[in-house]
């Protein structure tokens, strides 16, 4: 059996462990059932899959907008602000929005040199009436060269204050 984390000297794994552990668990296994479920009823249709596209492509450029322009704040607030938004790249998984703008400060800090942004290869596939699930590409570049890109992959919830990221991973070539 593979812990969260190493069991106390009498045998125990911690509580926030345990919940960490449930949390994902829960979030796993609604997504199992969402995708095993029939198609939702009319009265709660998908969206129409080339609108969100419009709707999240248009959000991602102004994310772009807000990399080159410097403005972490905009940048990061296309994610969840919670404890459970989950980041995985180069092989870890982080957890909470407040990670993740701390994982990006540093590339907004004064004097700081950060490569312009723009994302292509942009998919996105709606799950449920306010899940969806996107795939794309980011590219930062420098005077016309590529200097990293990769393939990412979200997913993405409708909530109150718009389309926000939940899952996001990340990889680069």
């Amino acid at each position: 059996m593979t812990h969260l984390a190493p069991p106390d000297e009498g045998g125990h794994v911690s509580a926030t462990s345990l919940r960490a552990f449930m949390s994902r668990l829960l979030l796993a296994l609604l997504l199992v059932a969402a995708a095993c479920t029939n198609p939702p009823a009319p009265s709660s249709p998908l969206p129409d899959a080339v609108r969100l596209r419009d709707t999240l492509v248009a959000q991602f450029d102004r994310s772009a907008d807000a990399w080159n322009r410097g403005d972490l704040d905009a940048f990061v607030g296309d994610y969840a602000k919670d404890s459970l938004t989950e980041f995985v790249s180069r092989g870890h998984v982080h957890r909470g929005y407040d990670w993740i703008r701390r994982n990006y400060a540093p590339r907004f800090a004064e004097g700081a040199q950060r490569d312009s942004l723009r994302f292509e290869e942009f998919a996105v596939r709606p799950l449920a009436p306010a899940v969806a699930l996107v795939t794309a590409r980011y590219v930062l570049f420098r005077d016309g060269r590529t200097m990293a890109s990769g393939p990412f992959t979200l997913i993405m919830e409708r909530r109150a204050d718009g389309w926000k990221i939940l899952h996001d991973h990340t990889s680069s070539d």
